[in-house]
């Protein structure tokens, strides 16, 4: 049996032995709870799993050892363990076993009933059951509240904190990305830069070669794959001058460096970039253009070998 089987076996005894603990759930959240090692320094891999109205829904990462009160990993061999995981939103009581530091069980949340008014008092509204819950799982803390709203930041709800949580956007990022130049104030902004990867270096980078992207930009050459290090390859053959849109389009066409190389040796020195992207929209290739000079068709222009193209001449 895999490491993994033997979590899921531990996960189904767990809850056969500790069904009384379950049925107290008539007023908070119950479900199962899964803990294994960790390549990290000081944290474990631990998944909670809630179930509710037909579905699970989980919460899978790295935590930190001090998150779990009362529970020791290092002891070896199978022992039953009890421990507590304490957030502003509120408590997790855990029961389970652990075999060799890794294991699994069921837990038991009580909600905290100060949390829902002390985060209206900052402005963040809307907290329902639910909610406090995935607060509670994503340690949406008073302090990281109060920490978001100090950033003068716009659109920003309860929703947003539970997702900068969920997408590591936190202070520290958001003033790497200002000292880089971008004077970020959007918060779905802020969670599309974590989703696609857009980095405080790449806006470093970008601004030091000239270049003033939007967010919007930003997150389009990150989908695209439109680089800093693609875009020195692109200098390198005298495509240093591209604006944004262009180097998008560029991706989004597939006029690679490869692409242009394979151009150049069959005589265009340097197409303009509105040639090189009409040639990947049509089909104009390198091996169209070497067939045509086979049959006895050359000193063709670009525009005619699109043209050619676009009137289904191969």
């Amino acid at each position: 049996m895999n490491r993994r089987d033997g979590i899921v076996a531990y996960v189904l005894v767990v809850c056969a032995l500790v069904s009384a603990f379950v049925s107290r759930a008539t007023e908070s959240f119950t479900g199962s709870w899964t803990i294994q090692h960790s390549d990290a320094p000081g944290k474990v891999q631990f998944a909670l799993i809630h179930h509710q109205h037909g579905r699970n829904s989980t919460h899978d990462s790295a935590w930190p050892m001090s998150a779990f009160v009362g529970l020791d990993i290092t002891k070896p061999g199978k022992q039953e363990v009890k421990f507590t995981i304490t957030r502003d939103a509120g408590r997790f009581d855990c029961e389970g076993y652990l075999d060799n530091g890794e294991g699994a069980g069921v837990f038991h949340f009580l909600a905290d009933s100060k949390y829902s008014s002390e985060m209206k008092s900052l402005g963040f509204h809307g907290i329902d059951d639910e909610k406090q819950f995935s607060m509670a799982v994503m340690d949406v803390s008073l302090d990281f509240a109060r920490e978001m709203k100090g950033q003068h930041l716009e659109g920003l709800d309860t929703d947003k904190l539970i997702a900068f949580r969920i997408f590591n956007v936190d202070a520290k990022f958001i003033k790497e990305l200002r000292d880089a130049g971008l004077n970020i104030t959007d918060c779905d902004k802020l969670v599309a830069f974590r989703i696609h990867g857009v980095s405080p270096e790449m806006v470093r980078a970008l601004h030091n070669a000239g270049y003033q992207p939007t967010e919007d930009q930003l997150v389009a050459m990150r989908i695209h794959g439109a680089t800093p290090e693609w875009m020195a390859q692109l200098a390198k053959l005298g495509y240093d001058k591209l604006d944004i849109d262009q180097l998008i389009a560029f991706r989004i066409h597939g006029v690679s460096p490869e692409f242009i190389e394979k151009v150049q040796a069959l005589g265009y020195q340097h197409p303009d970039p509105s040639q090189l992207i009409a040639m990947r929209i049509h089909g104009v290739t390198p091996e169209y253009i070497s067939a045509m000079k086979s049959r006895g068709i050359k000193d063709l222009s670009i525009d005619q070998l699109v043209s050619l193209r676009i009137q289904g001449i191969d």
